[in-house]
């Protein structure tokens, strides 16, 4: 037996203690910078730490520089929205082909359950002539703006899972969402709040938190959910007693004493402290302001569908998602978690068709007419699709993993464009098949970051959002 090696693994990890923390305080991208300069000054207390939360530079030139994901949790059907198909109408009530179901796993009804048609009519819409639902007229308004992708295909069969999937690029908790990733790599153009913001409606999602954490990266890049009442963060106002002039005396001692401890330390949590403290401290003015609408033209209300400006709720979201992208936000999250549609389809179809259908598109149209759409990326969709097997007796679909649609818009991609095809069912791509990792890849691509060079090492190995594969989608980018 070797009797040094206890001595030789003693000295590796003091020589890697002083390696990390010569990264942490002397490298250029030192973590003290979460006391960061543009933070500290503008309240008359300096800092010569670097900001890790400004802007950075991409890996090449970006077609777009922020991103807009309305995600539309529970999984809406593609076959009441997107993707008609005739054939399915006309064999609704008979048993599916035999070849269909080949080595074909379903989440939880009987596979050989009988075929149910398209519940809604589909139209024609726009230059273009996207098919589009009866259900969504006024996304069918945008039709000539908007990149239909009729061939994602996602790993996963459950709703948990498949929305981290989606929003991480893994079935598994505590990695990394797609707006960490985007804050990572680019930083944040927002002085007075978040670069990362989540804004919900309807109930939770069933993926919780780790749809928009930031995993094992510091967690200053992780979102901020703002809540629709109330405060908007809680616990954001001051107890009584407390005045701002307290709470900036308060902070700054704190901040002292948490650099102290960063600069003996170097650990990134403790920076991420000292930022959200600040961040707090800035969000009892930016928020509340950012969260009146009294100030938005009643058109432009009217436009979203807006009736009272006070009132949560999806349409309210997405107009507070354009106001997030006009204060330099990076990445706005939209959750609305209502489409799970075992049973009901109709109503429910109906339903949530009724609540995300014009604030969608107004969200668009306003980009557009404000010029912030064509370096925007914005994109629309749930965790994966449903079946074109009846469940729950007339009226329902189970989960569907092998095919659904969603669409993308601005920020470089195709406008007015169909991606993919699906068979006479809807159950299989036959097409130009798109994988999560794919779409990703994608959209850190116009974002001007190569997702195989977008990085972080954990547990001793570098990760990325595209973990092992994935491939850009040329095919829709203009």
């Amino acid at each position: 037996m070797n009797r040094s090696l206890p001595a030789e693994l003693l000295r590796d990890a003091q020589a890697n203690l002083l390696r990390r923390r010569w990264f942490f305080r002397d490298c250029g991208v030192s973590l003290a910078g979460m006391a960061a300069a543009t933070l500290l000054e503008k309240e008359g207390h300096a800092s010569s730490a670097p900001n890790p939360l400004a802007p950075r530079a991409p890996h090449y030139a970006p077609k777009a520089k922020r991103v807009i994901s309305m995600f539309q949790a529970g999984a809406p059907s593609h076959l009441e929205l997107y993707d008609y198909k005739p054939e399915l109408a006309k064999r609704s009530g008979s048993l599916p082909p035999a070849e269909l179901l080949a080595g074909y796993r379903a989440a939880f009804i009987n596979p050989n359950s009988t075929l149910l048609g398209p519940k809604f009519a589909f139209r024609k819409s726009g230059r273009s002539g996207l098919d589009t639902s009866e259900l969504l007229p006024h996304i069918g308004g945008i039709a000539d703006d908007i990149c239909v992708i009729r061939s994602m295909q996602t790993d996963a069969v459950n709703h948990a899972p498949a929305q981290i999937l989606m929003n991480t690029g893994s079935q598994q908790f505590g990695r990394p969402s797609f707006g960490a990733w985007t804050l990572y790599g680019l930083g944040s153009e927002a002085e007075d709040l978040p670069g990362y913001v989540v804004l919900t409606s309807a109930t939770g999602t069933s993926g919780g938190a780790s749809n928009y954490g930031a995993g094992f990266l510091p967690t200053l890049y992780g979102g901020t959910p703002l809540r629709g009442t109330g405060d908007p963060v809680l616990y954001l106002a001051n107890p009584k007693g407390i005045d701002r002039e307290a709470q900036r005396l308060s902070l700054d001692t704190l901040n002292r004493l948490n650099s102290l401890a960063l600069d003996a330390v170097g650990d990134p949590e403790i920076a991420s402290r000292i930022q959200s403290y600040e961040m707090s401290y800035r969000l009892q003015s930016s928020a509340p302001e950012l969260m009146n609408l009294s100030g938005e033209p009643q058109a432009v209300l009217n436009r979203y569908g807006i009736t009272d400006p006070a009132q949560p709720g999806y349409a309210r979201n997405c107009l507070l998602a354009r106001r997030l992208l006009e204060r330099g936000v990076r990445f706005v999250q939209l959750f609305h978690e209502a489409w799970d549609t075992h049973g009901d389809l109709v109503n429910r179809m109906r339903k949530n068709a009724a609540d995300t259908d014009q604030a969608s598109a107004a969200l668009v149209i306003d980009l557009k007419e404000r010029g912030l759409l064509d370096d925007t990326l914005v994109t629309w969709g749930g965790e994966f699709g449903r079946t074109p097997m009846n469940q729950g007796g007339s009226d329902g679909r189970d989960h569907h993993n092998r095919a659904f649609s969603m669409w993308v818009a601005g920020g470089g991609f195709k406008a007015g464009h169909v991606h993919g095809a699906t068979d006479d069912f809807g159950f299989n791509v036959v097409a130009d098949p798109v994988h999560i990792h794919d779409l990703n890849a994608t959209l850190l691509h116009l974002l001007g970051l190569d997702h195989l060079r977008l990085t972080a090492r954990h547990q001793g190995r570098d990760f990325r959002l595209t973990d092992v594969h994935g491939n850009v989608v040329q095919g829709v980018i203009a």
